[in-house]
């Protein structure tokens, strides 16, 4: 009996960390510059460069202002989402660039890489609000790795975010914060801020639903 109850116990946890894939994008098959139709650029000046396996999303580093695009199917409900993505980018002196992922729309909650601060945070809105901060030593000219999961907890959400460099993932979460309101549906999206005036790259998008 105990072992029956322990693998139906195994199996939901590693049902609800598993996750099917709704929207996937690494920029390999697209051809020539153009942003993908499925990709809702909100502002800044985005083109696909590269070639072959390093073709990725660019924004140029001019101006200094900050820009986005969204991509996926929005969400009915604004829990048990997770959006995946890697951003490359490079400081210039003391000017460092700022960088996020995101679920919910421009409105909802992102993971946001602030190398100024040497600092990961989850933040809400537009506004960036500051909801949650660890310590993130970032390393330039390197590709970061941004996570950001919403599940349904209750009547409200628990969000979590993480980010790395290099090839091993953090196991467990930098990043909690729970809520008593829902945000509203949206899209998951990328954001760059390159204040530093170089080029901000954007690759492997993936949207999953968790269940």
């Amino acid at each position: 009996m105990k072992t029956f109850w322990g693998s139906l116990l195994m199996f939901a946890v590693v049902g609800w960390v598993q996750a099917a894939p709704m929207y996937e994008e690494n920029f390999t098959r697209v051809e020539g510059e153009t942003v993908p139709d499925a990709i809702m650029v909100l502002d800044g000046q985005f083109a696909v460069k590269g070639t072959g396996p390093d073709r990725c999303l660019e924004l140029p580093g001019s101006p200094l202002e900050s820009f986005g695009v969204l991509f996926g199917k929005a969400a009915a409900a604004s829990g048990n989402r997770e959006v995946e993505a890697r951003i490359y980018a490079t400081k210039t002196g003391r000017k460092f660039p700022t960088f996020a992922a995101g679920l919910s729309g421009v409105n909802g909650y992102k993971v946001r890489i602030s190398p100024a601060k040497n600092a990961v945070e989850l933040v809400l809105g537009d506004a960036l609000e500051v909801k949650a901060s660890a310590p993130f030593v970032w390393k330039s000219g390197e590709w970061t790795h941004l996570k950001l999961r919403s599940v349904l907890v209750g009547t409200g959400v628990q969000v979590q975010g993480k980010a790395w460099q290099g090839a091993d993932e953090p196991k467990d979460w930098t990043l909690k914060f729970e809520a008593t309101e829902l945000p509203s549906p949206g899209m998951a999206g990328v954001w760059g801020m390159p204040f530093s005036g170089t080029p901000i790259r954007f690759d492997d998008f993936k949207v999953t639903e968790v269940k």
